[in-house]
């Protein structure tokens, strides 16, 4: 059982740090009116597309490919019947960490034939540093709210009873960018280079907050 005082304070901090990664979602697809050939095109354009992504070099930190579909389209919805083409469609995931040439990347993707980006989603990594950064913040914040309700009372901390975590969260606001090429490149020719579009890296809000319970002296009340 505790005998001495109790000041209880909520310690928090609110960080706005730049990105440190953007995620970009693509997909390829290709239909044509045999299984073999929609899934030969689509081999062929997922690997134009990661060719693309991989001329970037560093500035990728990881692509990843998020499965493949073909799926048959049939002339009549009410009834089986005749598949009078096939559809597939393949989802690559890219995690980009240098913004330099990223509008770049977005247009001359969406350029290519039957792809479509969506984009950018900033975000920071899980392990982020900034997390922890916030979280010491609100413990200086916390003890710095105690110790001043001890001075107003004449009192001073003299020790930590308990200290709990409210839990860390990150908001940011997110303009993604959607961009679709069904016929991106112009007939019988190669396609037009497109203008790099001018991205602006959204700001992410970390939030850390703390509860804190000290003991001290008995206050002066006179």
């Amino acid at each position: 059982m505790i005998d001495a005082p109790l000041i209880s304070v909520r310690g928090e901090a609110v960080l706005e740090v730049e990105p440190e990664i953007a995620r970009l979602s693509v997909h390829v697809q290709a239909q044509e009116e045999h299984r073999g050939t929609a899934l030969d095109r689509l081999t062929e354009r997922n690997k134009q597309c990661l060719r693309l992504v991989e001329s970037f070099g560093d500035a990728v930190e990881k692509i990843e490919t998020g499965g493949l579909l073909i799926t048959p389209l049939l002339k009549y919805r009410r009834r089986e019947g005749d598949i009078r083409a096939y559809q597939g469609t393949a989802w690559i995931k890219i995690t980009v960490r240098d913004f330099t040439d990223l509008g770049g990347m977005i247009t001359q993707l969406g350029n290519l034939e039957r792809t479509s980006v969506q984009g950018p989603e900033w975000a920071l990594r899980r392990d982020s540093e900034v997390y922890a950064r916030a979280a010491r913040q609100a413990v200086h914040e916390a003890v710095t709210r105690a110790r001043s309700y001890a001075e107003a009372l004449g009192s001073r901390l003299t020790g930590l009873v308990e200290l709990s975590d409210e839990g860390l969260g990150g908001t940011s606001a997110e303009y993604p960018v959607a961009l679709a090429a069904g016929y991106g490149r112009a007939p019988g020719g190669a396609p037009d280079e497109p203008e790099a579009i001018d991205l602006e890296p959204a700001a992410q809000t970390v939030r850390a907050a703390v509860v804190a319970r000290f003991t001290a002296t008995p206050p002066s009340l006179d």
